[in-house]
């Protein structure tokens, strides 16, 4: 691996600190290093708040060096005023003479605007350096932008024998299929993802708050499918813990398929990306119309011998990890 690679791949691991408080700006990373020693680094603040590239700057003590030092970032530096001045305008204010990107912003207010704004300064840019690391990273960036809908991760759990659901229950409140440790990783992913959507099914069932709970972090907006306004407000989705949005008949053709719908809907509410977390009848929507790109699978040690079938995944299997007894899928939709 060489120096320039070793300094992006730095900078992707501090953007990740961004996580699930940037959306909808991107979780960028940003290293600056003089004589082939790190002397500063940032990643992006809450949303609204400074740039990777402002904070990494603003932690360099001796400003004096920055005349002679190289920044690293994991995506081009903006070019435009948003809620924070251009950083690309910053970098020239501050004389740094090279400039090492990970990937170009396919966002049209950027779009190598940025880098052609260091170029004309005198700045020695490099460009790709670990591309297709940095554009997974800001994939729900990418995905919103390019694809005009949220990144689409779909999640579940199911038993041994392939069931999401027993065929009654006695109470309306969730049959814990997987063991504390992975719920306790979902209330994780809650906090890193910007929505959580879930069917009517689901809310009358089971009553989820779809809040975090077992994790330190932000609730994510609740997005809940209500056709023709069969839930109440006393269901724990719409109490004041975080922001619910209903998709209904009022905002929603469901004479049409509603995957393409939703993400539609969500883009135009500026969110970056969603946990679907059911149920059986919603994720598997989303599967028949290819319109997903992540799917996270648990399967714990219960059987039902019958029930609610599990969703069929056809996606690209990526990893296999046991949480205590369970067991945890990840596809990608290729």
């Amino acid at each position: 691996m060489t120096a320039h690679e070793n300094y992006i791949k730095r900078c992707i691991a501090i953007a990740k600190k961004g996580l699930g408080t940037t959306a909808p700006n991107p979780m960028v990373g940003c290293v600056i290093v003089y004589q082939n020693q790190i002397i500063g680094e940032g990643y992006t603040s809450a949303y609204g708040g400074a740039h990777a590239e402002v904070n990494a700057i603003n932690s360099v003590q001796d400003k004096s060096l920055l005349k002679e030092a190289t920044l690293y970032v994991t995506l081009e530096p903006c070019a435009h005023f948003g809620k924070t001045p251009p950083c690309s305008d910053l970098i020239i204010k501050h004389n740094i003479p090279n400039v090492v990107i990970g990937c170009i912003d396919d966002n049209e207010q950027v779009a190598g605007q940025g880098i052609a704004k260091l170029k004309a300064a005198g700045c020695d840019v490099t460009v790709g350096v670990l591309e297709h690391e940095c554009k997974t990273h800001h994939k729900r960036f990418f995905t919103f932008h390019n694809k005009k809908r949220p990144y689409i991760i779909l999640k579940w759990a199911e038993t041994k024998d392939g069931f999401i659901a027993p065929i009654s229950k006695d109470k309306k409140q969730p049959v814990w299929i997987t063991n504390v440790r992975s719920r306790q990783l979902v209330h994780k992913w809650r906090a890193e993802e910007q929505a959580i959507l879930v069917g009517t099914s689901t809310v009358l069932e089971d009553n989820p708050s779809l809040t975090v709970r077992d994790w330190t972090g932000t609730h994510p907006i609740r997005i809940v499918i209500d056709r023709i306004t069969k839930l109440s407000k006393d269901h724990l989705v719409f109490d004041s813990k975080a922001k619910t949005l209903v998709i209904s008949e009022a905002n929603t053709d469901f004479e049409k398929p509603l995957p393409q719908q939703i993400g539609a809907f969500l883009h135009s509410k500026n969110i970056n990306s969603v946990i679907i977390e059911g149920g059986a009848k919603t994720l598997q929507a989303f599967i028949d119309e290819n319109f997903w790109d992540e799917a996270r699978v648990f399967t714990g040690t219960s059987i039902f011998s019958k029930g609610t079938k599990a969703p069929q995944c056809s996606g690209q299997l990526i990893s296999e990890t046991p949480i205590i007894e369970d067991s945890l899928k990840i596809y990608v939709n290729n």
